[in-house]
């Protein structure tokens, strides 16, 4: 048995905390200063947080090993099953070439290239955002944009800010379930009240990306459907992590918001030829007029319908009990923790969701979609294959930062840095949502800064008399802010509209709307830390 302890080093918390932190540092000073490939840096910090849980913490070699073992089996499934599930469903229509229908339908909703935007780097993307996460949306909203003729640069910067309000959600859920686990949280608990943060943030994007596209007139022309967007993807995005599911909630927004879009009829007005002379100033591809068949057209929508109709049935409540039985739980081999009251950790069991984690039911979504599009078996166990290969660096980079984080939770060290970091009191509340964005903007991923910090973060709350649920969500939350500033995300836009070596001129473009908006995101989470907004929590 190994029994966790708080401050090994020399009997001092602060100490402690200190040679716990060492991991973190490396993996960020690794990311953020040497511009190390990420998946060497989340090795290089698995190594360390290895050796401070055995040299340091005193911890068994065999058990900080599987604790390792356990975290890297939790990147696999359920996490990185949902994202290798959900990009394949997206290579599939790329493949047969739906995937430009789509783009065409797209550009027959509106000329206004406002509009255009909204639709597109907003409801699209986040309806990318839901199914595939890491990078998918922004390389493939600003691809769009460039072909409706915006000037490359625009184009990059109005997804990169797009790109803020679904990430929590992305992914099929996957950085809250990740929340979920590494905090101990239950996961509906931790959805609710990431739901009641984020869709502010909706309501504020919308207005912003206008802003971008056309200034002070793009605002005030257009301020009325865009105001209708960012409610209609708010309402929904609060209302399906709260009630019905966490994985939906971002395909229910985007949904919403671009039938909120539509249905403005300001939104369908032709726009002012100067207007459209000052805002594309790019080449518009010749595609975009060819017609398209009625059919064909309803076919590059149908993988999308197919996941919303999957995951809506998955929540009746008799099938939903169904699923849920098929969970195996196991004890994980070679792990005993306690923590320092003598407790059986949560970490000693791993639960194994069989049928009813997102990624089998994209996956069934998948197979429907295959045979909708008309993609030979052959073919698309073919195009699996090929995701898998693509994914190869991310699928390192998740399972070694994941592993890393359950190193850091059942040796103590995150439990250390917690109870130190709670000596910030009130102060707390403000920081957090900071860490996330910090996290986010080195890592490139709320996942991975949820794996990172979440943990952490329930510490400091419970040390400090806060709440654990509004810590952990606010990490997420203010995560998502710094998603357009990190580097991955940079270099995934620039490669994607020919703009390689400019990274730096995107990253001032965006940096002020980042902080910008993590300082109003810090302001929410201090509010409902308090008697002013802690109405808005469950």
């Amino acid at each position: 048995m190994y029994v966790q302890e708080l401050d090994p080093v020399a009997d001092s918390l602060g100490l402690s905390a200190l040679v716990a932190a060492l991991p973190l540092v490396i993996v960020l000073v690794l990311l953020g200063g040497v511009r190390m490939k990420a998946h060497l840096a989340g090795l290089t910090g698995l190594l360390a947080a290895a050796l401070v849980a055995w040299l340091a913490y005193g911890m068994p070699l065999g058990q900080t090993v599987s604790s390792a073992a356990q975290g890297a089996a939790f990147g696999l499934f359920p996490i990185l099953w949902i994202v290798v599930n959900a990009l394949w469903v997206y290579r599939m229509t790329v493949r047969t070439r739906h995937f430009d229908i789509l783009r065409r339908s797209f550009g027959r909703l509106s000329d206004d290239p406002r509009i255009q935007a909204l639709v597109v780097a907003f409801c699209f993307g986040a309806l990318l955002e839901a199914l595939a996460g890491f990078g998918a949306p922004v390389a493939i909203c600003s691809v769009m944009l460039v072909a409706l003729g915006f000037d490359p640069v625009r184009a990059a910067v109005v997804a990169l800010v797009a790109n803020t309000a679904p990430v929590a959600f992305g992914a099929m859920g996957t950085p809250v379930v990740t929340l979920a686990q590494v905090t101990g949280l239950p996961l509906d608990d931790v959805a609710s009240v990431v739901g009641r943060q984020t869709p502010l943030l909706a309501l504020v994007v919308p207005l912003v990306l206008i802003f971008l596209v056309d200034g002070k007139r793009g605002l005030r022309e257009t301020w009325v459907p865009a105001l209708v967007c960012g409610i209609a993807f708010a309402v929904a995005q609060f209302a399906a992590s709260n009630y019905v599911s966490a994985q939906l909630a971002d395909i229910g927004a985007a949904l919403a918001g671009a039938g909120a879009l539509v249905a403005v009829p300001h939104a369908r007005v032709p726009a002012d030829e100067s207007v459209r002379a000052s805002v594309l100033t790019g080449a518009r591809s010749e595609d975009l007029d060819e017609a398209d068949p009625r059919g064909e057209v309803l076919r590059a929508y149908a993988p999308y319908a197919l996941i919303v109709v999957i995951f809506s049935v998955a929540q009746i409540p008799a099938v939903k009990d169904w699923l849920v039985k098929a969970t195996r739980t196991y004890d994980w081999p070679f792990l005993n923790v306690v923590n320092p009251d003598g407790d059986p950790v949560g970490g000693n069991l791993f639960a194994w969701p069989i049928v009813s984690t997102g990624g089998t039911l994209v996956l069934l979504a998948g197979i429907l979609t295959a045979l909708v599009l008309g993609v030979h078996a052959r073919v698309a166990v073919r195009e699996w294959v090929a995701t898998v290969h693509e994914l190869r660096f991310a699928i390192l980079t998740v399972t070694s930062v994941l592993a890393l984080a359950y190193v850091m939770n059942l040796s103590g060290q995150a439990a250390t840095i917690g109870h130190f970091v709670a000596a910030a009191g009130a102060g707390l509340a403000f920081l957090s949502p900071v860490l996330g964005w910090f996290g986010v903007a080195v890592s490139g991923s709320d996942t991975s800064a949820n794996a990172l910090f979440g943990a952490l973060q329930v510490t400091a709350a419970r040390e400090s008399g806060l709440s654990p649920e509004l810590l952990a969500a606010a990490n997420s939350s203010g995560g998502v802010l710094g998603k357009m500033i990190s580097p991955q995300n940079l270099t995934i836009a620039c490669a994607a509209v020919g703009l390689a070596g400019r990274e730096g001129d995107l990253l001032r473009k965006v940096l002020p709307w980042s902080l910008g908006l993590l300082l109003v995101m810090c302001l929410i989470v201090v509010g409902q830390s308090s008697p002013v907004l802690g109405w808005m929590l469950p």
